[in-house]
């Protein structure tokens, strides 16, 4: 019968478990990988001494550790405390061009005409005459001019890298925030995608990369990101860690190591890629980032610092989001200084140009995409507007863009329902930033958006 001391079942091979850790998970995981280190010395020796190679090949039962499958409890134990925090699957497609793709997505519906608008419009001026933009608002090409609010990126959009695309959508969204945001993310409705975000489908055109290849900031991993590419989540670079206690991780980590080398299975790439991963995070979180001289990172803004370390540190992001909340301006909307979607819009541009600011030269390989679930109705309630359609896609990018308004724009004489029309598909625009940005064949980015024909369109230079 198995005897117990303090709740630590003792193993016949390793009968004292407590001076292995305090905690029995982390204990048996360690105990299992001793015991493992030992058999494969022994069957090591053993063939070392066979006289022929070929016969041991023969014999099939080369150092594959034959325990993989026994010793349960410290399996359990090991893909609990490893695999199911960074199991990611290789792709096998050839590598493309290197860079960054990062999507931010403004949660709440933002309103697109008050971030670019035809200037002088007759329409906005008769619907909207309380959410006009300012005197001091920014020239963009083909008559449209761009908020106040952007002004810390003036830099970028003389050089020809900060391009908008107006009148965005898609006839899927809806003007429920969750069904529009959950389309958005999937890259189609859930039935059309298998609940499959559109970043993950991406990931599987840019070859193999670290654990690091797609993440999300924030606490919770966005749809887009949601799929089979093992997609990273984390508040910061630093707290990406190895659960169990701090005084054991050393241990437990080496442990897992061992436990999932040489066992001829796809999950040991994939625990050895999470282990460096964890490697490398700790490495970068061990001193204080230090961003670029002048640079400052305020509210949203700490979410791309995360990205500019992982970046600069040379991690080898493809493809990371960052949400940003409060877009939902049913009332005290405010389009000039010292407006409420004023602000918001000048704290994401402002961290935007601190983050290219702080990639340096590294920016050139870099594009920030930003969307909302939809825009909002063309006309004023008084304050605020209501959910709609017709929304804006910014483009921010380390190369020279097609110009500072891009897209199709036919003006605002015929509404969609109080709407801005639909003069751009969503879709399209996504799969145009990603093929820009990547390289991709027009058949590649179509397999990203089941049902939808992708229709390539001019971003870029």
């Amino acid at each position: 019968m198995e005897k117990t001391v303090h709740s630590f079942p003792l193993h016949p091979e390793c009968p004292d478990l407590r001076r292995l850790a305090d905690n029995p998970a982390e204990a048996l995981l360690r105990a299992e990988a001793d015991i493992v280190a030992a058999e494969n010395a022994a069957e090591a020796d053993r063939y070392r001494r066979l006289e022929d190679l070929e016969e041991a090949q023969q014999d099939g039962r080369g150092i594959t550790r034959r325990t993989f499958v026994a010793g349960a409890a410290a399996t359990a134990t090991a893909t609990a405390l490893a695999t199911a925090q960074f199991v990611t699957a290789s792709a096998s497609f050839a590598a493309t061009r290197t860079g960054t793709l990062v999507h931010v997505f403004l949660y709440g519906g933002l309103d697109g005409l008050s971030l670019v608008a035809p200037a002088d419009d007759p329409v906005l001026a008769k619907a909207r005459p309380d959410l006009l933009l300012g005197d001091d608002s920014l020239a963009l090409g083909r008559g449209f001019k761009l908020t106040s609010a952007f002004k810390p990126l003036e830099r970028w959009l003389r050089a020809g890298q900060l391009g908008f695309v107006p009148a965005v959508s898609d006839e899927r969204l809806s003007r429920s925030h969750f069904q529009a945001a959950d389309a958005c993310n999937l890259g189609g409705l859930p039935s059309e995608t298998g609940g499959r975000g559109w970043l993950d489908s991406l990931v599987d055109n840019l070859g193999k990369g670290t654990a690091f290849r797609s993440v999300g900031i924030g606490s919770t991993l966005p749809r887009s990101l949601v799929g089979t590419n093992g997609a990273l989540s984390m508040n910061s670079v630093g707290s990406l860690r190895l659960n169990g206690e701090e005084k054991y991780r050393a241990a437990t980590e080496k442990a897992i190591r061992g436990l999932f080398t040489g066992i001829n299975h796809p999950v040991e790439e994939a625990v050895q890629d999470g282990l460096g991963a964890l490697a490398t995070a700790q490495k970068l979180a061990a001193k204080p980032y230090q961003a670029a001289e002048g640079v400052t990172y305020e509210g949203v803004g700490n979410a791309f610092q995360q990205l500019a370390q992982l970046i600069k540190g040379g991690a080898n992001v493809r493809v990371a989001t960052v949400g940003m909340g409060g877009y939902d301006t049913h009332e005290n909307q405010g389009t000039r200084s010292g407006g409420q979607l004023h602000r918001r819009l000048n704290e994401l541009a402002a961290a935007m140009a601190a983050f290219f600011t702080d990639l340096g030269d590294r920016a050139a390989d870099v594009t920030v995409m930003v969307s909302s679930e939809f825009g909002r109705r063309v006309a004023s309630n008084g304050g605020g507007t209501d959910h709609g359609h017709g929304g804006v896609v910014t483009v921010l990018s380390g190369r020279k863009l097609a110009g500072s308004l891009l897209g199709t724009w036919s003006g605002l004489d015929e509404l969609d329902s109080g709407d801005v029309p639909e003069y751009n598909n969503m879709f399209n625009v996504y799969g145009s930033v990603a093929q820009g940005r990547f390289g991709l064949t027009t058949a590649q980015v179509d397999r990203i958006f089941p049902r939808q024909k992708f229709t390539p369109m001019k971003l870029y230079a």
